[in-house]
């Protein structure tokens, strides 16, 4: 029943989005436009303000799950580039494969799986949701970063030609831009005024439901193309592989009861839909990212209630 109560909502809302998409119950473009709606503005708004609310206090309280999240995330990254070896991958496609394996949707799945959860507090005496955005806001630095490294050295070497499109994709992120200015913000000490925080905590309630029905919508367009095997391969990367060693690394941490799970629901979240719209800026695969897309939330369904239903 915990696992129904807690995952449904989640999917139930993907499902939505993929049959109002599907149906054409709405215009081809509007899941897309408030899918662009939530990135630009929903989801930085509920960085920016839970960020700068906490982080000044908290950032510690969250350290060892977001070191374990860091560790866990470099290891999914290499064990990808050797599967990507041993399956013979083509060279421009390596990118997008491991990509593919390490790039997690946390804000739209991971974020409203965390927070159907009780806001109790932690070990290390901050909330669950707290720790949640103090894990997921630095990773979406992470995966920018080396979601951008992965893709350009499957087209160049490392070098200057790489400099131009990589700062170009980090200060176009507004996630990125949020988070880095509710750092600033909160380092700074100053206080957040009552009209801006409510203004920005509506704008993140919006968020989560939004982008999950924008996640569902995107689903339609994104098809399964070509060869299953490969985009299969990178999906149970994440789905996975990414959950077992973060688990390995976890407890290797000393992590465990809701951090653990925490930590294990964020790396077996599906793949970001990012992805697609990096490896089609970046020259990646297309057809590959859409595949690995599409298994990976049929693949994360089972991974999740694993760790819901046993952690």
């Amino acid at each position: 029943m915990q696992i129904l109560t807690i995952l449904a909502p989640v999917f139930l809302l993907i499902g939505i989005g993929t049959a109002l998409q599907a149906s054409k119950l709405v215009s081809p473009n509007f899941l897309k436009e408030a899918n662009r709606l939530t990135y630009w503005l929903g989801l930085p708004a509920l960085l920016f303000s839970q960020l700068a609310r906490s982080v000044q206090h908290d950032l510690g309280g969250a350290r060892l799950p977001l070191g374990a999240m860091l560790v866990a995330t470099g290891l999914v990254v290499l064990v990808g580039y050797a599967v990507a070896w041993m399956r013979s991958v083509p060279a421009p496609a390596v990118g997008t494969f491991v990509q593919g394996g390490f790039r997690g949707n946390l804000a739209f799945v991971g974020l409203p799986i965390i927070f159907s959860f009780p806001d109790e507090a932690l070990v290390s005496g901050i909330s669950v949701r707290t720790a949640a955005i103090l894990i997921v806001a630095p990773m979406m630095v992470v995966y920018n970063i080396v979601g951008v490294m992965v893709l350009l050295l499957s087209q160049h070497k490392l070098g200057w030609p790489m400099v131009k499109p990589f700062v170009k994709q980090l200060v176009t992120t507004p996630p990125l831009l949020a988070t880095v200015a509710g750092i600033v913000f909160a380092f700074a000490g100053w206080p957040l005024p009552p009209v801006i925080d409510k203004t920005f905590a509506a704008l993140g309630e919006m968020a989560l439901p939004l982008g999950l029905l924008g996640v569902g919508g995107s689903l339609v367009t994104v098809k399964l193309r070509g060869n299953w095997r490969l985009p299969l391969a990178s999906a149970l990367l994440k789905t996975l592989v990414a959950p077992l060693l973060g688990w390995g690394v976890g407890r290797w941490f000393g992590l465990g009861g809701v951090e653990l799970k925490m930590l294990l629901i964020l790396l077996a979240c599906p793949t970001a839909i990012i992805s697609y719209t990096m490896a089609v800026e970046l020259k990646g695969d297309e057809a590959l990212a859409s595949g690995v897309i599409v298994l990976s939330v049929l693949t994360s369904i089972a991974s999740l209630a694993v760790i819901v239903g046993a952690f």
